[in-house]
């Protein structure tokens, strides 16, 4: 199915992401945490990429989304990164997606590995999405979008017109980069509404569990952290269990505060945390099933 059909029979749609395993003997991990959140009431299953050129990791990624919709029924979406490929690896990818039935993409340019030298095919997520819809126009293409702006872009407005070039090139809907600060979002929404970029967003929101995970987010993303959240910190950074309470209270409040604002969707980063996923699923469905009762769709 066509992930952008979502957004024309469901006034809110919801989605997770999880990740292949980094050992390949870890395999059945990733298995069970499918088994155990395919019981979620979701519309789709991202599966990341891989990080820097990690060969072994990218391979995986076809099937695990070859599971998803087989076993699981679930569609899955899969990542693409570009930077470190050719045209030939990017078009075996594209090939492996259609032989399994891999309609949905999320195209991205993906990190820059410094010990890894870029093949300098693809410079940027808009070149991917171009050689994507030119090589075969039936896959299906998301891309990602970043509320506080791209850390390589000089400002806001440029990082927009980028997002437009993408959306030209065929994208159909897109996903945002982790935020912890509504207010960002929706200034960033209006802004990208203004620049006349009307395709379906969704918030891609990512539940804080221990300290050291919003360390690294933070550094890897730069996502600014809100007063409230910074307190969060602070007061439980010494209690696991309270932290992690505390962590999916802030990431309920937050999809919450985004679903009565409209939101069109809720992307869940899960970090393969059943426990965590589940906790928020659980917390948000009923609001979800009435704003979708309460447009008439089902």
């Amino acid at each position: 199915m066509n992930i952008s059909d979502f957004f024309k029979i469901k006034k809110v749609v919801f989605s997770l992401e999880v990740f292949p395993p980094k050992k390949d003997n870890s395999v059945n991990i990733i298995y069970n945490t499918l088994l155990k959140l395919r019981g979620l009431p979701v519309d789709f299953i991202s599966v990341t990429y891989g990080s820097g050129g990690n060969i072994s990791q990218r391979e995986k990624t076809c099937e695990i989304a070859s599971l998803i919709r087989s076993a699981y029924h679930i569609e899955p979406v899969a990542h693409l990164t570009c930077i470190n490929s050719n045209e030939d690896e990017i078009r075996e990818t594209l090939t492996k997606l259609k032989e399994n039935q891999i309609q949905n993409i999320l195209a991205l340019r993906g990190d820059i590995n410094p010990e890894i030298p870029s093949q300098r095919v693809f410079q940027h997520a808009s070149d991917l999405v171009r050689f994507i819809k030119e090589t075969d126009p039936d896959f299906n293409i998301i891309g990602a979008c970043y509320p506080e702006c791209h850390y390589e872009s000089n400002s806001i407005d440029e990082d927009i017109e980028n997002l437009k070039k993408k959306i030209d090139q065929g994208v159909t809907h897109l996903i945002t980069q982790l935020f912890f600060d509504n207010h960002n979002f929706y200034a960033f929404l209006e802004k990208v509404r203004q620049a006349g970029i009307t395709v379906p967003i969704e918030a891609g929101i990512m539940p804080i569990v221990n300290k050291n995970q919003i360390e690294r987010m933070v550094s890897m993303c730069g996502a600014s952290v809100p007063a409230k959240l910074a307190k969060i910190i602070n007061r439980y950074s010494d209690n696991p269990i309270a932290f992690k309470d505390a962590g999916i209270f802030y990431a309920t409040e937050q999809i919450m505060d985004l679903l009565e604002n409209g939101v069109q969707g809720i992307h869940l980063y899960t970090m393969n945390n059943v426990e965590t996923a589940t906790r928020i699923s659980d917390n948000i469905q009923n609001i979800i099933a009435a704003e979708n009762n309460e447009s008439g769709i089902q």
